[in-house]
């Protein structure tokens, strides 16, 4: 069940990877720091639409897990009713609050001016992006994680053929920059959305009817913390931004640049971290905690073999990786340097994004929101603090320290057996 969602969230991630080399070689460094500016910005907005995703994901798992499947497509109706109005309020209020966002990472003129390009267009797919959400949801519910992958895989090679012609421009596509690269990013996950859609309810997984607002509020109330902690987790990343930019437009494109090597281990982490949750789910839906116990731990063994695997790389392969992205000095040898010292994280990356997910799974996330939340806004103090002192160097260690310490700190959480209590 969890291979599927795994190569699901690598092609994602391999996508993410292609684009920025098509930013970076085509477009150069401050087209490469306006969007890693920008993506703080769209994990924000990500992160109220797992909201929803998380939420349905328990509530839906639990019912299938109780063997009330026309209950668990009422539901789903109802997640995707309500990432559609969500993702519909954030494409509204984007083109009014652009600028502010950017003053906010206090980028440089010329950075900002670029970002608010690919940021604007981006938001405005955010109804369709979050409706996917709720659809992989349905299917991971129901244990099915083959389907979203299947789908994901024909709508990324769409997205790989768009990105160079929507960002370089070749015959009838013209040339359009970081706003072609969002749009290589939207139009795959639209068609996703709606194919989706239609598979669900041949399946009859998704049965329409009014809203109901008790589920509505379930799906709230179990998302909300988890949703609570991306948005603090990117708000935190926007204040880092203006401490980064401090040393220049290179130190932001390397943090860009990082983000995507370790986003190896994290989206292999979220595809495992996805289809346990629903593991979890059904189990306690069933009466069987010891099976979604060992299911956890089972899961963070093969998440942290991946991020040694990473670690090497990035330790010994650093300097390759970074020129792969750019052909800028500076970048490369930041880049470089964030990479050696991220290692470090990488190897408890894993246990931290699995284990919250499989708590989210059994609807206990509240606690995990007010300490890992705690734990990261740790960053904007030391952060300064070290920068001051080491510059780069101390950002990039108190980055790399306050993960390795979430990782920990959801190992111990799921030790203690409080997320068994949990009703949905």
């Amino acid at each position: 069940m969890a291979l599927p969602a795994v190569i699901a969230n690598l092609l994602m991630t391999a996508f993410h990877n292609v684009d920025t080399f098509w930013i970076g070689r085509s477009l150069g460094a401050e087209s490469l720091a306006a969007v890693t500016g920008a993506v703080f910005w769209v994990w924000l907005a990500i992160s109220v639409g797992e909201m929803v995703s998380i939420g349905l994901d328990a509530l839906a798992a639990r019912r299938h897990g109780e063997r009330r499947p026309q209950d668990a497509a009422r539901s789903v109706a109802d997640g995707f009713l309500l990432a559609l109005l969500l993702g519909g309020v954030i494409a509204v209020a984007a083109p009014f609050v652009l600028a502010q966002l950017f003053d906010l990472l206090g980028t440089s003129g010329n950075v900002s001016r670029i970002g608010r390009d690919y940021l604007g267009t981006y938001f405005l797919g955010m109804p369709l992006i979050f409706g996917f959400f709720a659809v992989d949801a349905a299917f991971r519910a129901r244990g099915d994680t083959r389907t979203p992958l299947w789908i994901l895989a024909v709508t990324t090679v769409c997205g790989l053929v768009l990105d160079p012609l929507l960002i370089r421009g070749l015959g009838p596509f013209p040339a359009l920059g970081v706003r072609g690269a969002a749009l290589a990013t939207l139009v795959p996950r639209g068609l996703a959305c709606v194919a989706g859609v239609m598979i669900l309810r041949r399946r009859g997984m998704l049965l329409w009817g009014s809203p109901r607002w008790p589920v509505l509020a379930t799906i709230v109330r179990v998302g909300a913390p988890a949703a609570a902690t991306g948005v603090v987790f990117s708000f935190i990343y926007v204040l880092l931004t203006r401490i980064t930019t401090q040393f220049g437009t290179p130190a932001l494109a390397a943090l860009g640049l990082g983000f995507r090597m370790e986003s190896v281990v994290y989206v292999a982490s979220v595809g495992m971290g996805a289809a346990l949750a629903a593991i979890v789910g059904q189990s306690l839906g069933a009466g069987d905690a010891p099976r979604a116990a060992r299911a956890g731990w089972i899961s963070t063994g093969i998440v942290s073999a991946v991020g040694l695997a990473m670690a090497v790389v990035s330790l010994f392969f650093a300097d390759q990786f970074a020129g792969l992205f750019s052909d800028d000095p500076a970048v490369i040898a930041e880049a470089a340097k964030y990479l050696r010292i991220s290692a470090f994280s990488q190897l408890f990356l894993g246990a931290e994004v699995v284990l919250e997910s499989a708590m989210a799974g059994a609807g206990w996330t509240f606690v995990p929101m007010v300490l890992s939340t705690s734990i990261t806004a740790l960053r904007l103090p030391v952060g300064a603090w070290a920068a001051t002192h080491w510059g780069t160097t101390g950002l990039w260690w108190t980055i790399s320290i306050t993960a390795a310490a979430r990782g920990v700190l959801m190992a111990l959480l799921w030790a203690s057996g409080r997320w068994r209590k949990s009703v949905v």
